[in-house]
């Protein structure tokens, strides 16, 4: 065990455990942070398999954590980004309505980004969709200027190396799990697959393991993690002139999920997806991947099968359009019907956490709560990577308020 006793140990190397390691270090030098991630490398999971969007902040209620820090944490990532050669473009998106039944939504959608101050947003008729992507189909869209594109594995990893040129004595460890806290008064022990490290107070960051660690701190949690993969296919080279920039769908109400959209990504590949499927196994990116303890904790919580309940129609169609690139191009075909099969290719997929509450909700804010010496990110779903610097700040102005009195 280290002898060293660190004044915060943050565990979880995604882009929020290293927005939360760049703000507290920069605005308190003084400092030692170790912060721990499991894998090999940072932005291992939800953070390095997302769409890799800066969102604008169009979907979310307004006054609500994820509305207000999703704004805030744009214009904070931008600026983040010039400033440290992060590759990213602000291209703006299309949400593109294609039938008369989806107006009110679309309607609702663009009161929204009214109320949350989204700069630049206006709707677009057909004509005016064909001039931003001529490919597409709709009958009424909204222009959002204001998003774009990012490489968000580079955003986490300029971020912690930001912060450890600020104190030398903070550090980074790479490859070791939390496995078990022991706490005490004067500090916390993390005990590692390999090593065990003390620290005065403890930031949780742990994103699809944010559950399982509160419980061992102690924090009596109702509300369980359940993961959901989102598989994505890619255009092909023959396929790629049908979209310049990002085309959404207009989100269906009663789903808890966004939509297949269209991203084109700072490497030039174009993305489409993602689906929402039920994942057997937390971490698990294969359609066939299997944790037992994942899964039997998954379907023993009554809120999944609320879940499920609610979402039946929805998760058949999902499941099925997961095993079949007929159907994913159907859905795809929706929004661009010239595309064929020809266009598109499988790509990879991704894992998002839901803290999901026991009447089966998805719908829960950006929740952060605290206890004793620890903070916790229980809930940090999208757009938490676009929100990032602005989470990692009020994480920060937690700690120094219930750690340092400051």
């Amino acid at each position: 065990m280290e002898n060293t006793i660190y004044d915060v140990a943050i565990v979880g190397g995604g882009i929020v455990g290293a927005a939360t390691f760049y703000k507290l270090q920069k605005r308190n030098p003084e400092l030692n942070i170790i912060l721990i991630e499991k894998e090999k490398h940072f932005a291992d999971h939800q953070t390095g398999n997302n769409s890799g969007v800066i969102h604008s902040g169009l979907y979310y209620k307004p006054g609500s954590l994820k509305a207000e820090n999703c704004v805030k944490g744009r214009h904070e990532l931008v600026e983040f980004a010039k400033a440290n050669n992060v590759p990213h473009d602000i291209c703006g998106k299309v949400v593109v309505a294609t039938k008369k039944e989806e107006l009110p939504y679309l309607d609702k959608i663009f009161n929204i980004g009214l109320a949350n101050k989204i700069e630049g947003i206006e709707k677009i008729n057909a004509k005016q969709i064909k001039e931003h992507e001529p490919f597409v189909e709709g009958i009424a869209g909204i222009l959002v200027p204001c998003t774009g594109i990012i490489d968000y594995r580079d955003a986490t990893e300029k971020m912690i190396a930001n912060a450890l040129a600020v104190n030398s004595n903070s550090k980074t460890v790479l490859g070791e799990e939390v496995l078990d806290i022991e706490n005490g008064d004067a500090c916390s022990i993390l005990i590692g697959t390999t090593q065990k490290f003390k620290a005065k107070h403890l930031i949780f960051c742990a994103g699809l393991q944010a559950d399982r660690l509160a419980r061992k701190d102690g924090l009596d949690l109702k509300e369980q993690v359940v993961g959901f993969r989102g598989d994505y296919y890619e255009l092909t080279e023959q396929g790629k002139h049908k979209v310049k920039n990002l085309i959404y769908p207009v989100p269906n109400p009663d789903f808890p999920f966004l939509g297949v959209h269209f991203t084109r990504m700072t490497n030039g590949e174009i993305e489409c997806g993602p689906n929402a499927v039920f994942t057997f196994k937390r971490e698990g990116y294969n359609k066939l991947d299997f944790n037992f303890k994942d899964t039997f904790d998954a379907l023993t919580y009554k809120g999944t099968w609320k879940l499920f309940f609610k979402n039946m129609q929805f998760g058949i169609n999902e499941y099925r359009r997961a095993f079949s690139k007929k159907l994913f191009l159907k859905t795809l075909q929706a929004l661009i019907p010239s595309l064929t099969m020809d266009d598109i290719k499988p790509g990879r997929s991704g894992v998002r956490a839901l803290l999901l509450s026991q009447d089966g909700d998805t719908r829960d804010d950006f929740r952060i709560e605290y206890r004793n010496h620890s903070i916790h990110v229980l809930n940090a779903p999208s757009p938490a990577a676009t929100a990032a610097l602005a989470i990692g700040g009020q994480i920060a102005e937690k700690a120094e308020k219930h750690f340092f009195n400051k």
